[in-house]
């Protein structure tokens, strides 16, 4: 079973396309802008437009107007309302067109006025106008892609001035946004030669350079295999895996996002950055004080984790399991949520999973199960699923409440339903042997919270073969009833749940409540014989009208009707035998049900039926009417019903009304008469359950 864990969906840029933009600016101050689109400003667009087709010479004047152009329309494309303005108002053409330099047609041999100024404001502003994803092939259609990457080479002059510097950031900046999300544009990229400068610049000396190319490489490598392999080919491994090491947060988050992408979905390639030595140094960054780069870090060992057994061992082996703890606790939703996907796939190697829990994983990730969000709950989930798996967890599992958290989470993907069921199967997989021996230790010495856990548990877990061993014998059921009469409404609720799974459990193969078979051993006459003189040696009389009968029957059928006809009663020689209290209709379904062992019992006759069966002991047939009345047993009148099984000694129907009761126990409990109820069935339920359990276990 996989996880199904989203890898960030934005994982080509570490964040939407607000967040490219804000690195675009981050060292430009942001003014907020609340400028209106109207005609005076279409016209100054217009305006800087025209001064950048008027001047592309190598002239002071022309050069100062063009930087003071490419400038005022990158400070316009940092609002996004006003970017597509820009692109209606023809500016991508132009902008482009500066990116290389003016023909070298000057006198002057050595004087190149804003030299590289010009070229970087124009990667700036079309970086920013690419944001929006509809204008990034109007911009590589106008040929940008091959001047970006001819500007990213400009440092080979051997200038490393602060020009030359910021015209290869704002190159890489502008790569990035080109390619983010456009599968075309990434290949374009590397079709045009962009990749081997980008990995060169890697060693570049400045860090601003350094992110940037990387965050280009990252964007280049995500969902494309060829970018993948040539980045790799043009050995940009060294470099990344140097700069995971640097203390500057923006350089090691970068570093492992490119090393993210490259792995994900490529076997031979992280083997490849993992012989590269990448291990250790990502693991170190799980205790960055960049979240950003924890939140990486944790995602790559899980891509490392993934199918590779030694490698799960080798992580944990490494140190990553304490600090990937301690990140589920963190207030930051995604490095919970990257921390349990990283768990989730070293849990399930078996040598990792009693380390997990006994480092203490195992109740922030429990509580993660509350979390109100899908992926974040089913990375929880499916590392719980793997900690279940070991026998070694399965007291921790029970200990801490697991059980309840796994059966009350309210889970919001199917996934994670299917994931949880799964892992409370395993856990009942689990109970037998040591583990079970275990268990019914704790229940009999360990703190009552804890003796109250265990039998929670083992009522929900257990096998039936078990249940009297565990419930009879080891006392189990007593803390399950002290439960029931706890006055905390969640132990009580805890207690009847538990109660009632046990009762299912149990009936699954001693089925005491279900209809009853018809008697056996028994005669019967037939239909024909009912009310019918023919051969006939006794009458009753019924409401004043006369029914015909047959001793033999009525001698099979009850002990009551044996004393009758047997005993020293007047009854034993008289002819005519008067009925009282009887009506006709509930006499006749009576005699019926003696003469063909079966009846048909309507709904609003049975209370009858059954107090004339208890009257006449037909065990049969009040068995039948017990189940007829407990078809109907509702919220309003289990009381009733219970008391009516008391007055005509129907066990079944008892039975029934104590299941009911456990089943609906939350909203029987807000009715005023429901304490004094408890209070009078209590001794009922231990005698119903110590029943249930005996019969089982002799059935066996």
């Amino acid at each position: 079973m996989g996880s199904n864990s989203k890898e960030w969906q934005s994982k080509e840029n570490s964040s939407d396309k607000k967040g490219q933009k804000r690195k675009l600016e981050q060292h430009h101050e942001h003014r907020e802008s609340s400028i209106v689109i109207g005609d005076s400003l279409r016209r100054e667009i217009a305006d800087q437009v025209q001064i950048l087709e008027d001047n592309y010479s190598w002239s002071e004047s022309h050069r100062a107007a063009a930087k003071c152009a490419t400038y005022f329309l990158a400070e316009l494309a940092k609002n996004e309302e006003v970017v597509n303005t820009i692109v209606e108002g023809g500016a991508v053409p132009l902008l482009v067109k500066h990116l290389q330099a003016p023909p070298s047609l000057m006198v002057d041999d050595d004087v190149m006025p804003f030299e590289h100024e010009v070229e970087k404001a124009s990667a700036f502003a079309l970086g920013l106008l690419a944001v929006k994803p509809e204008h990034q092939q109007l911009i590589v259609d106008a040929g940008a892609l091959p001047l970006l990457v001819d500007l990213l080479k400009r440092h080979k002059s051997g200038l490393n001035s602060r020009a030359v510097t910021g015209v290869i950031r704002r190159a890489a900046d502008a790569i990035t946004n080109l390619a983010h999300e456009n599968s075309f544009i990434k290949t374009r990229v590397r079709t045009d030669g962009g990749i081997p400068p980008l990995v060169e610049l890697l060693e570049y000396s400045d860090a601003k350079v350094q992110r940037a190319v990387a965050g280009a490489l990252r964007t280049l490598a995500f969902k494309n295999d060829e970018n993948k392999k040539e980045i790799v080919e043009c050995n940009a491994l060294p470099s990344l895996i140097l700069m995971l090491r640097s203390e500057d947060p923006g350089i090691h988050y970068e570093a492992v996002g490119v090393l993210g992408n490259l792995v994900h979905s490529s076997p031979n390639i992280k083997k490849e950055v993992l012989n590269a030595g990448a291990l250790q140094p990502v693991i170190g960054l799980l205790g960055s004080s960049c979240s950003e780069s924890q939140r990486e870090a944790a995602l790559l060992l899980g891509q490392f984790a993934a199918t590779d057994s030694d490698c799960k061992v080798h992580i944990v082996q490494r140190g990553a399991v304490p600090p990937l703890i301690e990140m589920l606790q963190s207030l930051d939703l995604q490095l919970r949520e990257m921390s349990a996907f990283a768990l989730g796939r070293l849990a399930q190697e078996s040598h990792n999973q009693a380390g997990i829990a006994h480092s203490g994983g195992l109740v922030p990730l429990l509580k993660l199960l509350d979390a109100r969000n899908g992926s974040l709950q089913h990375n929880a989930a499916f590392a719980l699923y793997g900690l279940a798996d070991n026998e070694d967890n399965v007291a921790d599992f029970i200990k801490v409440g697991g059980l309840q958290k796994l059966q009350e989470g309210e889970f919001i993907v199917q996934a994670t339903k299917d994931c949880v069921a799964k892992t409370l199967k395993r856990l009942e997989e689990k109970i037998h042997g040591r583990v079970l021996t275990h268990l019914l230790y704790l229940m009999r010495v360990g703190e009552k919270t804890i003796q109250r856990q265990v039998a929670l548990a083992l009522a929900h877990l257990c096998s039936p073969e078990d249940q009297r061993s565990i419930f009879i014998d080891n006392n189990g059921l007593e803390l399950l009833l002290g439960l029931l009469k706890s006055s905390n409404t969640k132990q009580q609720h805890d207690g009847a749940v538990a109660l009632c799974r046990l009762a299912g459990k149990a009936m699954t193969l001693s089925p005491i409540d279900a209809a009853p078979p018809s008697p056996i051993s028994q005669v019967y006459l037939g239909e024909q014989y009912v009310n019918n003189a023919t051969l006939s040696d006794v009458t009753f009389l019924v409401q004043g009208k006369r029914f015909f009968a047959h001793r033999i029957c009525l001698l099979a059928s009850s002990d009551a009707f044996r004393a009758m006809f047997d005993g020293g009663y007047r009854e034993k020689d008289a002819r005519d035998i008067e009925i009282p209290n009887i009506r006709w209709e509930i006499f006749d379904l009576m005699m019926r049900f003696i003469y063909t062992g079966s009846v048909d019992i309507k709904p609003d006759i049975a209370q009858d039926l059954l107090r004339a069966a208890d009257q006449y002991l037909l065990e049969g047939l009040k068995r039948l009417c017990e189940y007829t009345i407990a078809q109907d047993i509702s919220l309003n009148n289990v009381s009733s019903m219970y008391e009516l099984s008391e007055a005509f000694h129907a066990v079944s129907l008892r039975q029934a009304c104590i299941l009911f009761i456990l089943e609906q126990y939350d909203k029987l409990s807000s009715r005023p008469w429901h304490s004094s109820l408890m209070q009078h069935i209590f001794p009922e339920i231990r005698n119903y359950f110590i029943r249930l359990l005996t019969k089982h276990n002799a059935s066996n």
